[in-house]
């Protein structure tokens, strides 16, 4: 009925399971959390609900149960390169990019989505964002990005592919619509953006031209003091 894929099969176990590995051994800094209040939260956003009329408001709960410190000069903001940021923050060693939250962690890859009917989950098929912009995993992540650009703080460094079909600083993007507005300007130091071409891949954008300059221009506008460099592969 949906064009997308449906809910991860066995989703509450591995949220619960990815929420316990996070506090026990990937993150035990963050101390403490109820990993199955958490899930409760997180599914109540959504469970038994109409697929397209979730907000991200509907995970404020998820968000105040799972949030912890962000370290100041560890936030790392990306667009169109999720993979060589994960093994680049080396699961928050290095940085703490949004997937090295807890919240981020907790979802990442996953799919989910309610259905009135029971089970109150779609295992068959979820909406796209083409299909309906407020679904359950658009708005879960529209919330988290805001979230984590709130609690961001220090020099903020963001990573961009410069070898991107429609530019490194997509917009409309997650970046542009929900990390820049929340990121809270008298905590932030500078912010330092990395363009990196994929190997092999084209050389499309880099500082101070198309997609990077508008980024850098923004940024500037808002007041920010703003580095670029080109390709540290």
């Amino acid at each position: 009925k949906w064009k997308g894929e449906g809910t991860t099969q066995n989703l509450e176990n591995i949220v619960i399971g990815r929420c316990y590995d996070y506090i026990r051994i990937v993150n035990p800094a963050v101390g403490e959390k109820n990993c199955s209040q958490i899930w409760e939260a997180f599914k109540n956003a959504f469970i038994s609900k109409d697929p397209c009329s979730i907000l991200p408001k509907d995970y404020e709960l998820f968000i105040n149960l799972s949030l912890h410190t962000i370290p100041p000069n560890k936030s790392l903001f990306w667009e169109n390169n999720q993979l060589l940021v994960n093994s680049f923050a080396d699961r928050g060693r290095r940085y703490m990019s949004l997937g090295d939250t807890l919240f981020g962690f907790f979802a990442d890859f996953l799919n989910w989505c309610g259905q009135a009917e029971s089970p109150g989950l779609d295992y068959e098929s979820c909406p796209t964002t083409m299909e309906c912009e407020n679904n359950a995993v658009e708005s879960f992540w529209r919330m988290a990005s805001i979230t984590y650009a709130q609690h961001s703080s220090g020099v903020i460094h963001v990573l961009l592919n410069g070898s991107a079909d429609g530019g490194a600083y997509p917009q409309p993007g997650f970046f542009a619509d929900y990390e820049i507005p929340n990121l809270q300007k008298g905590k932030i130091s500078r912010i330092v953006i990395w363009v990196v071409d994929d190997i092999e891949g084209p050389d499309i954008d880099s500082c101070g031209i198309h997609s990077v300059k508008t980024l850098e221009t923004r940024l500037k506008t808002l007041g920010y003091d703003v580095t670029c460099t080109d390709n540290n592969k």
